[in-house]
């Protein structure tokens, strides 16, 4: 990364002489919002290092919670506090919720005809309220059920299967995280194992083109040397594969295959489809970015959640203890705790609230882009700017939360605080119009499974493992998965 940085800045030095020739400022009406000092060219670039959520929050506490950086040629707002979020989301919200134009999602979504990745407009609305109203839905989640609790009984087996062993739990909890979404976007998915690996690979491929730096995206006149490095043409031959996956699930329709009667995320968006009422044109490439969309999307943050959940449980076993005796007091010698146990379980929620807080999935939220000037705080923020929300950097604050590094589930007991973005010290989920629109669907699945793993396990480390030898940094990339796996042990509970 150092080095590609060095040959960017010497092949842009020519353009750079040439621009100082003539150049020229636009006058503001106001000041802009504090700035760290760049570099010519690179502006802040090398500043990100490979965790920018903690590199960012480090270049906060010197310049403030509203921070304008430069990266690249691509002026770029910082938001680090609630207050600053509050009033983006109060005052501003309909001209902060634009995406920037990125090429590697162009390729990827069929020109950005996804929900995460489309920019604000009629569009957007239109795909937003049919994932909302029928992809998403309370009664949609509802109905998965039934999958939820046969994927994780598949877990417990499996755990159970392994006896004394030690068990790669990341590895475990990915699979688990993935082979639920492919039961619920097609049941084409689920058919069998080779299929479902070849997913994976495809989800972890979209995730990391997505977090790949790519020099076009800050440097435009520079864009030809991703395609000298092959990021291109690699991010076309992921969204082929992808598109011969999708192509393969929907013809699979037409074909009349066997269902048990609920409708899977195929089944609803083609149903959509033919329906004159929906109030407009959901072509096939909409339905392959939206299906994509739901998968890598999905997959994710139930498995990084679950991980950290494990992660932070035996890192501190006395809340490890009091949620085992709750969730074992709630179901009284039950072999499987089902949803209808978990309304009861108040300190089950607090844990997961509280991993949350500390490792929200994305924890830089999905970049928007400034679509007109605006004032915030007294600062002028110019139009076009690049906007990005530090949310692991809110959710430890602590000018807002008392002991923010330490994991302390009993903070949200009795607690209104949720994290449904309208409060703005915990957005893991994000915020205003372009929050996550998934919450439901993954709190229903993360509940469901750790209640269970918790409930039928004694949990313990690996020989040659403590509680201070765990490695708690996150993996470079857009979602903050552990960078070393999760290894434990567990011994099946007997009341």
């Amino acid at each position: 990364m150092a080095l590609l940085l060095l040959y960017i800045f010497l092949l842009s030095l020519p353009i750079l002489l040439l621009c100082r020739r003539l150049g020229t400022h636009k006058q503001l009406d106001a000041p802009l919002p504090p700035n760290p000092r760049g570099i010519p060219i690179l502006g802040n670039l090398h500043q990100l290092g490979s965790l920018p959520h903690r590199s960012l929050r480090t270049l906060a506490d010197k310049h403030g919670p509203l921070m304008l950086i430069h990266l690249g040629q691509v002026p770029t707002l910082i938001v680090s506090s609630s207050e600053v979020a509050r009033e983006i989301t109060q005052n501003h919200d309909l001209i902060f919720s634009s995406r920037p134009p990125l090429k590697v999602a162009e390729t990827l979504f069929y020109g950005t005809l996804d929900m995460a990745f489309a920019p604000y407009g009629e569009y957007w609305r239109n795909v937003r309220k049919v994932c909302v109203s029928h992809l998403l839905s309370p009664k949609m989640v509802q109905s998965f059920q039934y999958i939820r609790e046969e994927e994780v009984a598949i877990l417990i087996d499996y755990v159970s299967s392994r006896g004394s062993s030690v068990i790669n739990m990341s590895g475990a909890l990915m699979t688990f995280s993935n082979d639920y979404l492919c039961r619920v976007v097609s049941r084409r998915f689920s058919d069998d194992e080779g299929r479902k690996k070849m997913i994976r690979r495809l989800i972890q491929e979209v995730s990391d083109h997505i977090g790949t730096f790519r020099v076009g995206d800050y440097i435009p006149y520079l864009g030809w040397v991703d395609a000298f490095l092959g990021l291109d043409a690699q991010a076309r031959m992921t969204a082929k594969e992808w598109d011969d996956v999708l192509e393969e699930a929907i013809e699979d329709k037409g074909n009349k295959s066997k269902g048990d009667g609920v409708e899977d995320f195929v089944d609803v968006l083609l149903n959509l489809q033919k329906d004159p009422n929906v109030g407009f044109k959901l072509t096939r490439n909409s339905i392959k970015a939206l299906l994509m969309n739901m998968l890598a999307a999905g997959t994710d943050p139930p498995y990084i959640t679950l991980e950290w959940a494990m992660t932070e449980l035996v890192r501190n076993p006395q809340v490890m203890k009091r949620l085992q005796d709750e969730v074992r007091e709630k179901v009284k010698g039950n072999l499987m705790i089902r949803e209808e146990d978990l309304s009861q379980m108040s300190y089950l929620k607090s844990v997961i609230k509280e991993v949350l807080r500390l490792h929200p999935p994305a924890p830089l939220l999905v970049p928007r882009e400034l679509t007109e000037n605006c004032y915030i705080k007294g600062y002028e923020i110019p139009g076009k700017t690049r906007v990005i929300v530090n949310a692991w950097a809110i959710g430890r604050d602590p000018n807002i939360w008392e002991a923010p590094e330490e994991f302390r589930p009993e903070r949200f007991l009795n607690s209104p605080l949720d994290f449904k973005g309208k409060e703005f010290q915990f957005i893991p989920f994000g915020m205003g119009r372009r929050m996550c629109p998934g919450m439901t669907f993954s709190i229903a699945i993360v509940e469901l499974t750790l209640a269970n793993l918790v409930s039928q396990f004694e949990w313990k480390l690996p020989d040659g493992m403590t509680i201070e030898t765990i490695d708690m940094i996150e993996a470079p990339g857009l979602a903050t998965r552990k960078k070393q796996e999760l290894n434990l042990v567990a011994k099946s509970y007997s009341c």
